[in-house]
């Protein structure tokens, strides 16, 4: 199966274009192989995500890959920190497509045991894949150039699956996606992306980038007061106010099969009824608290 994954990216050329973006994101791009993949967030001065992306790092470039409509803010803001660096940056969003295989063994050109980021010819070009965990089970995020999607399409095997079937799916394994839940603005270890985590999306050695500072302060507390959650129930809208005993306790994210994932308060007792909205849910699973 394959399905359509509404994206965005840009495209990072020029001599200093790893250490440029290293400098900018919670992953450690410096530290990956090439071709390799890093997720990572990009942070605002408080630390709350503005942007979350996959990295992949390429001998020519660097290309960010983005949910929709996340492109162009990101290209703006990296703009702003250009001074002396060698570096070009160029939003290709219009000129690619991405599809998510959910299964990567029948993806002709694809090494199973190769890196988590490849290139080969397929459907008269080359694309680019990368490994990804969207369903709990590894699978791979395809990008092409438009022009060449007929016959990529018709290269791949097994049947389209709809979006809102791979929602279901990575929110019964309990993955995030940082855009489609609406988890932009908060804290990355509130919503999965630790090290620990789901989602990995932060090194804490990698030195210093936009919100490094309380990302060093979270990591020497040791905890925050949100985290992760999953809630069973049905019938809410993405950033819906979970309360408990009248208090709100958490936001929710995307309901996809009678799930949605959340993120909650930590000291939310685990037999809590919980209300999404005035719409009853029942906290299905927490992280563990440290």
């Amino acid at each position: 199966m394959w399905t359509f994954l509404p994206s965005g990216g840009l495209r990072v050329t020029g001599a200093d274009r790893v250490d440029f973006v290293q400098g900018q994101m919670t992953g450690d791009l410096r530290g990956a192989a090439t071709p390799g993949m890093v997720a990572c967030a990009f942070l605002n001065v408080r630390g709350q995500i503005e942007q979350f992306a996959r990295a992949y790092k390429r001998a020519d470039d660097v290309y960010l890959h983005l949910d929709a409509g996340q492109a162009a803010p990101l290209l703006a803001r990296l703009k702003r920190y250009v001074i002396f660096d060698q570096v070009e940056l160029q939003d290709v969003s219009d000129d690619l497509r991405t599809v998510h295989i959910w299964n990567a063994a029948g993806l002709p050109g694809w090494n199973m045991d190769g890196p988590d980021a490849q290139s080969f010819e397929l459907g008269g070009g080359v694309v680019l894949a990368g490994r990804v965990n969207r369903t709990g089970t590894p699978g791979v995020d395809l990008h092409y150039l438009a022009r060449h999607e007929a016959a990529v399409l018709a290269a791949l095997d097994g049947e389209e699956a709809s979006l809102d079937t791979l929602d279901a799916a990575r929110v019964r394994a309990g993955i995030p996606d940082i855009a489609r839940d609406g988890f932009l603005g908060v804290l990355p270890q509130e919503v999965g992306l630790n090290v620990d985590g789901p989602l990995p999306a932060i090194s804490y050695r990698k030195g210093c980038y936009v919100g490094q500072e309380i990302m060093a302060r979270l990591e020497a507390r040791g905890n925050t007061r949100y985290h992760l959650a999953q809630l069973a129930g049905d019938g809410w809208d993405v950033g819906a106010a979970i309360t408990h005993a009248g208090k709100v306790v958490g936001q929710a994210g995307l309901n996809a099969g009678g799930l949605g994932l959340a993120r909650l308060r930590k000291d939310l007792p685990e037999d809590a009824e919980v209300e999404v909205n005035g719409i009853p849910a029942r906290l299905q699973s927490l992280n563990a608290r440290p």
